[in-house]
């Protein structure tokens, strides 16, 4: 979901569209009856890689994983818009040994079969690149520094290839808590649904940081005004927007709650409205949030809860952005970073880094629960989950 809603803006045929025609009771297009699955992962030694699988689409079946690419550290992976390209960070590579110098990788997608072949790889604009994006016209690759606690953007060429960074923005500051907020720790980088604006999620400042886009010259520059605070020390992560672009949803990974904000979409503002526990009362284990995804229709958001390894489920007022909890559903593995709902809007998908596996759930489309469709496969240590319909 990691975000406009990650899926929405990097998956191609029609997700985008999909959100639109669902809210304008125009009718969508026929789904596939196929999905590939392209999972980035944190797997080690001769593990170490880009997997795909298929996911049936009538029965909610995964097929097993195939590694696509050897890449040696492809953590968060984003996919073009012409869905003939696939880019990666490298987590805890260098770019050409720079030791303040992450990497990223684009790769292209082979046809038949969509495997990958490597296209080239350019520094990431600062150390630990952790989250990748790209902005709706498909001009640029938007790259989260967690380490070096920056965001860049990369030019992507007509060929797929990435460009140096073009723009670079750093940041500076601290916030309250001893051990993980001493400096700025950039943690993921999303446009606004029209590409006019980027906010990046500051774990280390407790700031959702907002920049204005230029996505024919690759620039970000700071909006006036440039930031919104968040809960002190609860360390923001991952953002997602409403479909309807008036809201949207941060979860906040070291206070274990979600934020909900209004939106605006002339100047760039987000304003918090609420915050809500993603855990269920009562639990008293060591916990964080990873990702955050709104249904393709609005009406549900969803928030990974890792140690509880479970996805919190929360309704949403249409009118008001206003969250309401639901539930909680076990993800059937343990530390669930990363999970993702097919375009369709009717299987999530969840990946469990630490126990290796991917377990699928059907959305109930009325009340927003998830049930375990019974499939499950097996990929080493996933971080996350990108969905491109099959040819």
């Amino acid at each position: 979901m990691d975000t406009e809603i990650d899926f929405m803006k990097t998956h191609p045929l029609g997700t985008t569209a999909l959100a639109a025609s669902i809210l304008t009771g125009c009718a969508a297009p026929k789904p596939p009856e196929t999905y590939r699955v392209y999972f980035g992962t944190a797997a080690k030694q001769g593990k170490r890689g880009i997997y795909m699988a298929t996911l049936d689409m009538q029965t909610g079946t995964l097929s097993d994983a195939t590694r696509v690419s050897k890449a040696a550290h492809p953590g968060f992976v984003a996919i073009h818009p012409d869905g003939k390209h696939l880019y990666a960070t490298g987590e805890g590579s260098t770019f050409e040994g720079r030791s303040q110098e992450g990497a990223v990788s684009a790769f292209q997608i082979l046809e038949p079969g969509g495997m990958l072949a490597d296209i080239n790889t350019q520094p990431s604009g600062g150390k630990g690149p952790c989250h990748v994006s790209i902005d709706p016209s498909g001009k640029n690759l938007l790259v989260a520094n967690y380490g070096g606690g920056s965001c860049s953007v990369l030019p992507i060429q007509p060929d797929g290839a990435l460009a140096p960074p073009s723009s670079t923005r750093q940041h500076s500051g601290s916030s309250v808590n001893p051990k993980r907020q001493t400096k700025a720790h950039v943690h993921s980088i999303n446009t606004s649904p029209d590409g006019r604006f980027a906010i990046v999620a500051d774990l280390g400042i407790d700031k959702l940081m907002v920049y204005r886009l230029d996505a024919d010259a690759g620039t970000l520059e700071p909006n006036d005004p440039p930031f919104t605070a968040t809960e002190p020390g609860g360390g923001p992560r991952h953002l997602a927007f409403h479909p309807s672009g008036n809201f949207a949803y941060a979860c906040l990974e070291m206070g274990n709650k979600v934020s909900a904000f209004t939106y605006d979409s002339q100047r760039g503002i987000l304003a918090e409205i609420q915050t809500l526990e993603t855990l269920p009362d009562g639990f008293s284990g060591e916990n964080t949030t990873a990702e955050i995804v709104v249904s393709p229709d609005g009406r549900f958001l969803y928030v990974s809860n890792r140690g509880h390894d479970s996805i919190a489920i929360f309704g949403i007022d249409a009118k008001t952005g206003l969250l309401t909890a639901i539930g909680h559903e076990s993800t059937r593995g343990q530390i669930p970073r990363n999970f993702c709902i097919d375009p369709t809007g009717t299987y999530l998908l969840a990946a469990n880094q630490k126990s290796s596996n991917v377990a699928v759930f059907r959305i109930d489309r009325e009340t927003g629960l998830l049930e375990f469709t019974g499939s499950e496969i097996a990929v080493p240590n996933p971080i996350c989950v990108r969905f491109l319909a099959t040819p």
